[in-house]
């Protein structure tokens, strides 16, 4: 399967750049995967599409501040992102101008903390701080905000780039499908004896790793951490109907089904061809051309049936990726 297949216009003004106020205010298409239907609604109405023993499964990992700003002896400035912390004061992180930046390179936060750079391998290296406490990084750090947001970060986005539900610290993104969830929604849907069960996937770089090969099945997945508790496990067994939020939720649960461990490095890659275990209602945010997450939403609905909801979402001037509108596909 080629990539190409995947490509489509998408128009810079629809790219969301700022977050509604009312996450409940986004717009919703809902694409009937039988029917071949495509109805348009707002994101509170969800709740009129869930029954009596369906469940709702919500990725609760929370977004840290893993972009700092920070300078060399020389004055060059340099922006790090942390990904994952390796020990105590080691970190893996990409960095900008990574080629003009040698190993041993110290990089100053401020005055008083610092990081050098002990290993290299494109943007991609091994951080030493000499100190980084949780405080410091909520302090000097800032909200990731993904590379298409084309602004400067503001006090907003550290409400608005969360979910509700957040809990467990580790994604340098957000599980955006989750952000247009109220308390009111949640409430709503437990009223309608809807299970609410919480996982976990830590969103990584690979949520933005381009795919470089025109045969789409020669790329390669980044691994990402995941925990499915054993309540978790059984509520989803015991459930009539799975409604998957996002599609980190998909692959968590989608490996948890092929590897029958409930915790582990998820890199699955889901593209068409991909028979589906566990979700029968996804929940989604509309996706960049010949992205990942594209594939997976082409793969779980057909791929003629995404482009065709693409085609009126775009007409309809659907906001599109991380502060963007939903999709819910029955």
């Amino acid at each position: 399967m080629k990539l190409s297949e995947f490509s489509f216009e998408l128009p810079k003004d629809l790219i969301a750049q700022y977050p509604l106020k009312d996450r409940a205010q986004a717009k919703l298409l809902v694409l009937d995967r039988k029917s071949g239907t495509i109805h348009h609604h707002i994101f509170y109405e969800i709740t009129n599409f869930f029954e009596n023993g369906d469940a709702l499964v919500l990725n609760n990992t929370k977004v840290f501040k893993a972009r700092f700003k920070s300078y060399k002896e020389t004055g060059g400035r340099v922006e790090i992102l942390l990904i994952k912390k390796l020990g105590e004061k080691l970190w893996e992180a990409m960095i900008s101008h990574a080629k003009r930046t040698r190993e041993k390179t110290r990089l100053y936060l401020n005055k008083e903390v610092f990081a050098t750079v002990k290993q290299k391998r494109g943007t991609r290296c091994i951080l030493e701080f000499n100190e980084l406490t949780h405080d410091m990084i909520k302090k000097y750090g800032e909200v990731p905000l993904p590379h298409y947001i084309r602004r400067d970060t503001i006090k907003d986005d550290e409400e608005y780039y969360q979910t509700i539900f957040a809990k467990e610290t580790g994604s340098i993104a957000a599980p955006t499908a989750g952000l247009h969830f109220t308390n009111e929604i949640l409430e709503n849907l437990k009223k309608k004896n809807v299970e609410i069960i919480e996982i976990t996937l830590h969103i990584g770089p690979g949520t933005f790793k381009p795919i470089r090969t025109e045969n789409i099945e020669e790329h390669k997945m980044e691994p990402e951490y995941y925990e499915i508790s054993e309540q978790a496990a059984e509520k989803i067994e015991g459930a009539r109907r799975i409604f998957g939020v996002g599609t980190s939720v998909c692959r968590a649960l989608e490996t948890f089904a092929r590897k029958k461990e409930r915790s582990g490095q998820a890199d699955l890659f889901i593209y068409p061809g991909h028979r589906f275990k566990i979700i029968e209602s996804l929940i989604t945010n509309f996706h960049m051309p010949c992205s990942t997450p594209l594939l997976l939403v082409s793969a779980f609905a057909g791929k003629e049936l995404i482009f065709k909801a693409y085609k009126a979402a775009i007409k309809e001037k659907y906001r599109f990726l991380s502060y963007g509108d939903a999709m819910l596909i029955l």
